[in-house]
């Protein structure tokens, strides 16, 4: 079974909308909501301060039972006691990925979990064949966390979803309010960052988006 399967909601520890000093706290708040898999991401950030923030969360996550993925960086995923890394279309290969987030002895750790951006139906279909454990659909619409990055709307999410068989957790400019408009396209899963990194309350925020995820999730 995929590790993902059962997950609806995707987290995203942003340095883009939260400091380094406040890392562990908005954690925390998102874990507490309820997410089901947490990344760390710092776009232009080096490798080193990715690492010394994930080792930073990793404790956190494990605590949860939330698998923690690493953003770009698949090497670190041994280093930092990470469940799998997420790449882009123009970074690393998902088999290369694998290879670099799995330097652990064989059998001494489950196999990393490699996730794939994915911006068009045949990106994603694309992304299943090359082994991907999930894919991140979108960005749905504009938004300032992929800038230069066209929405691609909601039309194809039912294809993609009728398509390939692994988790499709759609992204980009997802809000409460669209949501229902998301979900009444096809989603069934979902990736929001800025407007629950800037949530006044994040738990009660992330956990509010849970249920909504959940209740659709149990619709016929």
């Amino acid at each position: 079974m995929n590790a993902l399967s059962d997950a609806l909601l995707y987290g995203i520890l942003d340095l883009g909308y939260t400091t380094v000093a406040d890392a562990e706290s908005v954690t925390s708040q998102i874990l507490a909501g309820g997410v089901d898999v947490l990344q760390v991401r710092a776009k232009g950030a080096d490798e080193a301060t990715i690492e010394a923030l994930a080792n930073r969360l990793a404790p956190l996550t494990e605590s949860a039972g939330v698998p923690l993925i690493v953003n770009d960086f698949p090497q670190l995923v041994p280093a930092v006691g990470a469940q799998g890394a997420h790449v882009g279309q123009d970074d690393f290969s998902v088999a290369d990925a694998r290879w670099r987030a799995g330097r652990a002895l064989a059998g001494e750790v489950a196999p990393p979990i490699i996730g794939k951006s994915t911006h068009s139906f045949e990106q994603a279909v694309a992304a299943e064949a090359e082994g991907a454990d999930y894919i991140g659909f979108g960005p749905l619409f504009a938004t300032a966390t992929k800038p230069g990055r066209p929405a691609i709307g909601l039309e194809e999410i039912r294809r993609v979803h009728e398509a390939i068989r692994i988790p499709i957790f759609c992204i980009g400019g997802i809000k409460l309010a669209n949501l229902p408009e998301v979900l009444a396209a096809g989603a069934r899963r979902v990736v929001i960052v800025s407007e629950m990194l800037q949530a006044a309350d994040i738990e009660g925020y992330a956990r509010r988006v849970k249920e909504i995820l959940r209740h659709a999730a149990a619709q016929p």
